[in-house]
C-alpha cells in the first residue's frame, strides 16, 4: 500500500520587519491521490509519500555540489496550513534548556520559546520507541534544478562476532558546507526518506529552528499527520527563504559553524527526536 499528502506553511524571520508564521499541518495521507502544492510569500511547503519499505539514518559532513535534480516531488493529496509561531510575536513563554531538560514531557510550546541553540540533546534514543529512521536527505535550487547535495545511509552490515562500542548519538548530528552563494538561494528544496516501525504515527510534527550565535534567523514548523505502521516515507519540505541583511551574511561567511539548527520532531505533541547541526558557508572545510 502506498500513499501520499502535501502541506504547505510559513518560515518565520524574527530579524525581518515583515513577520510571518511557519508552517505546515495536519492531515491523514490516502491512496492514489493527488493536488497541486500552494505556497505563499517567505513560505515552506512539502509534499509526502510512502508506501512499505525498511529502515536507516545517518550522520556526517556535506560539501556543496552541483547537479540536476532528479525528480518531480511526489504527487499529493492537500493538507491544512497551520502557521508557525513567532514566539516574541504571540506571547509564547520563553523558555531555558535548563527548564525542558527538567521537565518529564516536552511539547512544541516548549521548544518555541527557546531563545539560543540548545548545548544538549532534550530527549534520548530510546524516546523513539517509533523507529522513525532518516534514510536519504538531498537539498537542490528550486529555481535552476541543481542538487546541492545528497547523501544515502549505506544498509547496515552484520558482521558476526564483531562487537563494538556504538555512540547513541550517531546519526542525531550532521555538519554542512556550503559556498556563500547559498545564503543568497530564495527558495530550497529539502526532500528526505525515513521509515517507522510497528506502531501508527499520529500528529507528527517537525519543528527546526536555525540560529546564528544566539540570534533566531528562522523557524520552520510541518506538521505532517498520521504514518501507517512499517512505512517508507519521502518528504520534500520547499523552503522560502526570507532576505538577510549583508552585514549577517558576511559574519555568517567569516564564522563558519557559528550558524546551527535545532530540529525537533514530535508524535501527539510529546519530543520523541531531536537532531542537531551546523553550517559552513564559507566553501570549505
Amino acid at each position: 500500500m502506498s500513499y501520499s499528502c502535501t502541506s504547505t506553511g510559513n518560515s518565520q524571520d524574527p530579524s525581518s520587519s515583515n513577520k510571518s508564521g511557519g508552517g505546515v499541518n495536519p492531515g491523514s495521507c490516502s491512496g492514489s491521490s493527488s493536488s497541486g502544492v500552494s505556497s505563499s510569500s517567505n513560505s515552506s511547503s512539502s509534499s509526502v509519500s510512502s508506501g512499505s519499505g525498511g529502515s536507516g539514518g545517518s550522520s556526517a559532513s556535506h560539501s556543496v555540489r552541483g547537479g540536476k535534480s532528479d525528480s518531480k516531488p511526489a504527487s499529493a493529496e492537500a493538507m491544512k496550513v497551520k502557521k508557525g509561531c513567532n514566539t516574541t510575536d504571540v506571547g509564547v513563554p520563553v523558555t531555558t534548556e535548563e527548564e525542558l531538560l527538567a521537565n518529564t514531557i516536552i511539547t512544541p510550546e516548549d521548544v518555541l520559546g527557546l531563545q539560543k541553540i540548545t548545548e544538549n540533546y532534550l530527549c534520548s534514543p530510546e524516546d523513539n520507541i517509533y523507529n522513525i529512521d532518516f534514510t536519504r536527505f538531498k537539498i537542490r535550487d528550486m529555481e535552476t534544478g541543481t542538487v546541492l547535495f545528497e547523501i544515502t545511509k549505506p544498509p547496515a552490515s552484520d558482521k558476526g562476532g564483531e562487537k563494538r562500542d556504538i555512540d547513541p548519538n550517531a546519526g542525531r548530528f550532521v555538519r554542512y558546507q556550503f559556498t556563500p552563494a547559498f545564503l543568497r538561494l530564495r527558495q530550497v528544496g529539502a526532500t528526505v526518506e525515513f521509515t517507522v516501525g510497528d506502531i501508527p504515527i499520529n500528529n507528527f510534527r517537525m519543528i527546526e529552528r536555525h540560529y546564528f550565535r544566539d540570534q533566531l534567523l528562522k523557524s520552520f514548523d510541518f506538521e505532517f499527520g498520521f504514518c501507517i505502521p512499517s512505512s517508507k516515507n519521502t518528504c520534500e519540505h520547499i523552503y522560502e527563504f526570507p532576505p538577510l541583511s549583508e552585514d549577517i551574511m558576511r559574519e555568517m561567511i567569516l564564522h563558519p559553524y557559528e550558524t546551527q539548527s535545532d530540529s525537533f520532531y514530535f508524535v501527539d505533541n510529546k519530543l520523541v527526536m531531536h537532531n542537531k547541526a551546523d553550517y559552513s558557508y564559507s566553501g570549505g572545510p
